[in-house]
């Protein structure tokens, strides 16, 4: 059987890469039976952020009140990260980005058959080594080192295309009442809202096998 996974989500969520890796644990223990396709939709948390970002520190402050508040909640994910072996940097990051680009990517690599090696080398680009995914150079070096073709890649930013499907999607957002990543649509049955814990996933696969 096949089981689709449509995710909605975006590259500067920490609980999207964390929900991500739970999913991941999830799959595998199928075992192999059954087949599991993911596909990634953009959600964007900032979609006013200027094109080139922001300073990470001046956003953080403006959004929780004080760079210590910032520093706790970050020393929080740095430990819920560190059990599933995800290593989150946030000293390493100095800016927030505006996200569209890296979504429209995301979307030309479901095309090429490479879009989970895309999401998975732009969340370790960004949380742990510090990259700034406002910088197209930046983006297009994290996409082809991860398999993309650069030049349809660097094709792709210099034109709109793809900017249709971040309108679409928030019509896709909009009828599950979507308001905070990151969301499954499981079988286009089954909504889990959260990077939940590998067992609710499995859980929500087995339904479905059950109900087919």
């Amino acid at each position: 059987m096949i089981i689709t996974v449509d995710v909605i989500s975006d590259v500067i969520c920490p609980w999207c890469y964390i929900g991500k890796r739970r999913l991941e644990k999830a799959i595998a223990d199928l075992d192999g039976k059954h087949e599991v396709l993911v596909h990634w939709h953009p959600f964007q948390l900032n979609p006013e952020m200027p094109r080139e970002g922001v300073s990470r520190k001046e956003y953080r402050i403006k959004k929780f009140g004080s760079w210590e508040r910032s520093q706790e909640l970050d020393a929080k994910l740095i430990a819920v990260g560190e059990t599933e072996g995800i290593h989150f940097a946030f000293d390493r990051m100095e800016r927030t980005p505006n996200t569209a680009d890296a979504h429209r990517l995301i979307w030309l690599a479901d095309q090429h058959g490479c879009q989970d090696a895309i999401m998975e080398a732009l969340f370790l680009g960004y949380f742990s080594k510090g990259h700034d995914i406002s910088s197209r150079q930046t983006l297009l070096d994290v996409v082809a080192e991860a398999g993309l073709d650069r030049q349809r890649a660097e094709s792709l930013l210099s034109s709109n295309e793809g900017l249709e499907v971040i309108k679409e999607t928030e019509k896709l957002s909009r009828q599950h009442q979507v308001n905070g990543v990151p969301f499954f649509i499981i079988n286009n049955e089954i909504t889990l809202s959260g990077a939940q814990p590998p067992e609710t996933f499995l859980a929500a696969f087995q339904n479905v096998i059950a109900s087919a």
